[in-house]
């Protein structure tokens, strides 16, 4: 976690983010920036569905794809949608620490047995799923994830600025990622 910048003034977001939707993102979040008004989002925010996180943010501010370790892999559809149809030029990638989609396989028996008790499979069933679908679910070490997603994205929307923020959940606040 050593490549995480701090957000604590105006100043410690990267000047390249400052005068952008990820600035005014950093500001409103950890900053306490007064909210301003928005009619359409100028931002696309992609982060994990970890409940322990929520952004403080304008209402419109941004659009939201939430899917497990922020891998959007595979809503890469909606993320088109949000840049061709929503016309935000913004992307902003946020993974946190103690993501569960890191070492899934420490959590196969949990998954399976919460499937049969929980939901009603039977435990063939949910080890085939969980056996199918961990290899696309696994993100490895978070931060390192969100950089390759973020280098990802850039191939795929190369006019599109995308930034890699990691939110830490001991203190609800976003940092940027040092990609050097």
């Amino acid at each position: 976690m050593n490549q995480l910048l701090p957000i604590t003034t105006i100043d410690d977001i990267p000047s390249e983010y400052r005068d952008t939707p990820i600035g005014l993102l950093l500001q409103y979040h950890n900053l306490a920036r007064p909210y301003d008004v928005y009619q359409k989002a100028e931002l696309l925010i992609g982060m994990c569905m970890d409940n322990r996180k929520h952004l403080h943010i304008p209402d419109n501010f941004s659009f939201i794809i939430r899917a497990g370790g922020a891998n959007l892999r595979y809503s890469e559809f909606k993320v088109s949608y949000a840049i061709a149809v929503g016309q935000v030029k913004h992307i902003a990638l946020i993974g946190h620490n103690n993501c569960g989609m890191v070492n899934l396989k420490s959590r196969k028996d949990e998954f399976i047995n919460r499937l049969v008790e929980t939901a009603g499979w039977n435990k063939e069933s949910a080890e085939e799923h969980f056996d199918h679908y961990e290899p696309m679910f696994e993100i490895g070490n978070e931060v390192d994830f969100i950089l390759s997603e973020t280098k990802r994205l850039r191939s795929r929307y190369p006019k599109i600025q995308i930034a890699p923020l990691m939110y830490l959940v001991e203190d609800n606040n976003l940092y940027m990622i040092n990609e050097n």
